[in-house]
């Protein structure tokens, strides 16, 4: 090799600050190790010890940086990773003395291994009396991790978060880590990374926290996502500090893309809008064309979700968790209808009234109205500040499904002969009962031209103003129709109630 190429191969090639993901089982103190580590208090504000948003951020140890990626439970990590995106350099595996390794524990651990990172073992909760830190590392045997003291590769170390003890030890296996690995990047040309965090910010627009993988990215690049594309109108490191580069191994905040991208999307920068527009055009046509396909046997229940939260980053972690939960008897397939960020809005809950789902809401709020309309609806929403337990009310009410196995009852149908009102989600409808019998309260399927067109319900029924709970065949009667579907003159309304 010519000496020039090979001196611009050694400049471009450098050693980078390490990207270390915290990973373990729920109140572990995860989030409790690493506010230690920066010397801040964000832990008391959390709800369970559960992060609220996936972040980064860097601190220094004898000289040198190291790279956290802050996630809300491992999901998050896992959900980077399924989108081929490679996010951390070594993983920390938290485990609390006193508990040992739990459920949550070994998924972390499955995890790691898939990700093919070093290891490095945090025994946690040191603090506490009678606590045995060879207890968890014989049972990290069970696991096929075999640590230093045991004569094993993977070093551990026992630390305390309330105390700090250990803390420092850990860092410094970091680093150690990080030297015997010889993490470098390209540290020269167009920044490539990955997306660990994204919102849409009221004030700023779509926002994304970046990771520069290698390059170097600057103010006013252009940037490609699977999903996006934009000019950087603002960058800031993890403390909010306007910056106007970020090399290998920084995380970044940045203000000017089109919109929201996904956690986990892969990012380049590129050199013209015009180009970035051609390559999302490719992506987009590429992922059109990818059709998830929910396999449904003759005996499997399928039962529809639809998922809420407060950012992308926590909504993508819930999406992987619920996508993996089965009964035992595996006769079940849970379809995600829908996702999206913000509060429950009137939208999701017509849309789960019509699919017979229920709402699912993280870090997520639903107002008063809304939830007053989700009861009218009978439609269930289940929330939570906390990733796990929302994922256990999840699969409480998936078994409470299951168990209480409903069907649906025909009753009779009406055929609508005039429209006296119009309104946001109500109609007052007049007509007659042409088979069977039509119930207040009971569910309406619309029909038009023999195709279902859209479902509400019977709110009211009315004749002469008087208000009766049902009505048979032949008569006539006026009905206050609750649903998102506009009813026209001529459609045909078929009642039946779930049971």
């Amino acid at each position: 090799m010519p000496k020039n190429k090979e001196q611009k191969k050694n400049i471009d090639i450098q050693i980078r600050p390490p990207i270390v993901v915290i990973m373990g089982h729920v109140d572990h103190g995860k989030t409790s190790i690493l506010d230690y580590i920066r010397k801040t208090k964000v832990v008391e504000k959390e709800a369970g010890g559960i992060t609220q948003h996936v972040g980064a951020y860097q601190v220094l140890h004898q000289g040198k940086l190291i790279t956290f990626i802050d996630t809300p439970g491992h999901e998050a990590f896992y959900a980077m990773r399924s989108r081929g995106a490679k996010v951390a350099d070594i993983a920390i595996l938290v485990v609390a003395a006193d508990d040992g390794i739990m459920a949550q524990t070994r998924e972390a651990i499955s995890h790691i291994k898939h990700a093919g990172i070093p290891m490095i073992i945090a025994i946690n909760k040191m603090d506490k009396s009678g606590v045995d830190s060879m207890r968890v590392k014989n049972q990290l045997l069970e696991e096929q991790i075999i640590v230093e003291d045991l004569k094993g590769k993977v070093p551990s170390v026992e630390v305390s978060a309330k105390t700090g003890k250990g803390i420092d030890s850990l860092l410094e296996i970091i680093n150690l880590v990080a030297e015997v690995e010889e993490i470098k990047s390209v540290t020269q040309g167009k920044a490539k990374g990955v997306v660990v965090e994204s919102e849409l910010n009221h004030k700023r627009g779509p926002t994304a926290t970046l990771l520069v993988r290698e390059g170097t990215l600057k103010i006013n690049d252009i940037l490609v996502f699977s999903s996006t594309h934009g000019r950087i109108q603002n960058m800031e490191d993890f403390m909010g500090r306007e910056i106007t580069e970020a090399s290998p191994g920084t995380p970044v905040i940045v203000v000017g893309v089109e919109h929201v991208p996904l956690v986990g999307e892969k990012f380049k920068v590129v050199e013209s809008t015009e180009v970035a527009e051609k390559l999302l055009k490719e992506e987009q046509k590429k992922y059109s064309e990818e059709v998830e396909v929910v396999e449904v046997r003759e005996d499997m229940k399928v039962i529809n979700i639809i998922l809420k939260a407060d950012v992308q980053g926590t909504l993508e972690a819930l999406h992987e968790i619920l996508r993996g939960i089965k009964n035992e008897n595996d006769n079940m397939s849970l379809r995600i209808l829908k996702k999206s960020v913000g509060e429950i809005m009137e939208s999701d809950i017509k849309l789960a009234s019509a699919a017979n789902a229920f709402i699912a809401g993280f870090r997520t709020k639903i107002n008063q109205g809304s939830e007053n309309f989700a009861r009218q609806m009978k439609v269930d929403v289940v929330l939570s500040d906390i990733i796990y337990e929302l994922v256990e009310k999840v699969r409480a009410k998936i078994d409470e499904l299951i168990v209480t196995e409903k069907r649906d009852v025909e009753l009779g149908s009406f055929k609508v002969l005039a429209i006296f009102r119009t309104e946001k989600s109500r109609m007052i409808l007049g007509g007659k009962v042409l088979s069977g019998e039509i119930k207040r309260g009971a569910k309406l399927r619309v029909l038009r031209n023999d195709g279902l067109i859209g479902e509400g319900r019977v709110a009211q029924l009315k004749i002469k103003d008087k208000e009766i709970d049902k009505i048979d065949k032949d008569n006539e009667c006026g009905i206050l129709y609750d649903g998102p579907v506009r009813v026209q003159v001529g459609d045909i309304l078929q009642c039946y109630v779930h049971i």
